[in-house]
């Protein structure tokens, strides 16, 4: 079980976040990066799944310099009242916010790296990460903005994952991601978007199970 506390960017703003820790001393620090829709119950258990792996684990509630304590459901209006929130944000304010919670990972850790792990939006969020931020890792699961800002250069190893059948994301996308950044591991799925997370329609409770280890995996080797 997580708590919340609060943290300052380096502009002032002050943001909540979800933090969750390990039993025992942390492996490392790790940011989960939200969906659309707040840091929701789902995105607290993500974080609490990598804190029961020995992470010290945060999820920064993006959606603060807009409205507080944003949560919200998977239902239509949600997902338009999410996108609406996620558009009127600056990619640059959110990852101000992004890199706060990095640093408070970070040095909060004994082995003083972090990594980045992102779902939806939020893998869009690591894809930037990587780009911008000191970061040693970042997963990124169906961003779907990571083909706009596909010319970008991550500064770290970076991991992606996609669904085949995702009607949000083109699979030609993927494929001229990878054709840009052929160092960067690409997989994909039978599954559409949002396949990891259990609420959700499109869950695919065997792309999650794979998708997991081969983060977790990914993680052992570049943040341990």
């Amino acid at each position: 079980m997580g708590e919340s506390i609060t943290l300052t960017a380096s502009d002032g703003h002050e943001l909540g976040d979800y933090l969750a820790r390990p039993d025992g001393p942390a492996r490392a620090g790790l940011v989960i990066c939200q969906e659309i829709f707040g840091v929701t119950a789902h995105i607290r258990d993500v974080a609490d799944g990598f804190a029961a792996k020995g992470y010290l684990t945060i999820a920064p509630a993006l959606f603060d310099r807009i409205e507080r304590g944003v949560e919200l459901t998977y239902t239509a209006d949600d997902t338009t009242r999410g996108r609406a929130l996620r558009t009127a944000l600056a990619w640059e304010a959110v990852m101000l916010d992004v890199s706060a919670a990095v640093e408070h990972v970070r040095t909060g850790s004994g082995p003083g790296v972090a990594g980045v792990v992102g779902y939806c939006w939020g893998g869009s969020l690591a894809w930037l990460a990587a780009c911008r931020l000191h970061v040693a890792a970042a997963v990124g699961y169906y961003g779907g903005q990571i083909h706009e800002h596909r010319a970008e250069k991550p500064n770290c190893p970076v991991q992606l994952h996609f669904g085949e059948r995702d009607p949000i994301i083109p699979n030609e996308h993927v494929v001229e991601i990878g054709a840009l950044h052929p160092d960067v591991p690409i997989f994909t799925y039978d599954a559409g978007h949002g396949f990891n997370c259990v609420p959700r329609p499109d869950y695919n409770p065997d792309a999650a199970a794979l998708a997991r280890q081969r983060t977790l995996d990914f993680l052992a080797r570049h943040l341990d």
